[in-house]
């Protein structure tokens, strides 16, 4: 698997809506669904940063390694 990101872990423990955290980091309901999902390739610095603000967590709280 590699790198793991739980941001739906996160939203959940935070209780907050994909549509409602994609409109306050300012990006679209598809893009944050695609990292959501773990369909994702890569992340920008910008958004991992607007999503630890938003939802008052570390990076390491959102990204997790699996071996494969």
């Amino acid at each position: 698997m590699g790198i793991v990101f739980r941001l739906d872990r996160m939203m959940a423990d935070r209780k907050i809506s994909l549509k409602e955290l994609a409109e306050r980091i300012e990006i679209t309901n598809a893009n944050l669904s695609i990292l959501k999902t773990g369909k994702a390739k890569a992340i920008r610095m910008t958004t991992l940063e607007a999503i630890c603000r938003e939802l008052q967590c570390q990076p390491g709280d959102l990204l997790e390694y699996e071996e494969e």
